[in-house]
């Protein structure tokens, strides 16, 4: 069992790659870029308060999955004003790996990215987000990027 890195999704004006590093992300990939400045990069690894650091620096929302093995995803959102949530994708893998799953309730997840959805002016699907949080996928990455079309994040497949 191992960590497969993870991936962050965020709005940017700046060098994304040179943000992520100064808040203390490792081995950052390519960056994928979006409508309305929305970027998705792949990374190795994150400190405790990368995500922190990064949307303090941007001033913009952000979205952070750390995958374990590519069999499960944990997210953690972040706002500028404070606001947060996490949630975790493919709960049955989850369960697998003996993960504690009452530690990722799925209706507070789904009022948590809700919420952060519409603080970055975003259009989400309701249903859709749900249906990631309890759905099952070969790889956790599948259910990232279902997580992000769910959300309304602009060009997200």
């Amino acid at each position: 069992m191992g960590n497969s890195g993870g991936s962050l999704t965020t709005r940017s004006t700046g060098e994304l790659h040179q943000l992520m590093r100064a808040a203390g992300f490792t081995d950052i990939e390519d960056t994928e870029a979006s409508a309305d400045g929305w970027q998705v990069t792949d990374f190795a690894d994150a400190g405790r308060r990368s995500l922190a650091n990064l949307v303090q620096q941007t001033g913009t929302p952000a979205i952070m999955v750390s995958f374990l093995d590519s069999d499960v995803g944990f997210i953690e959102a972040l706002s500028p004003d404070g606001n947060s949530w996490e949630g975790l994708l493919n709960r049955d893998m989850a369960k697998s790996y003996e993960i504690p799953l009452e530690h990722f309730p799925i209706e507070p997840a789904v009022a948590g990215a809700l919420a952060w959805s519409a603080a970055a002016g975003l259009t989400p699907d309701e249903e859709a987000i749900r249906q990631t949080f309890t759905r099952s996928a070969v790889f956790a990455e599948e259910l990232s990027s279902a997580l992000r079309v769910a959300l309304g994040l602009p060009g997200a497949t």
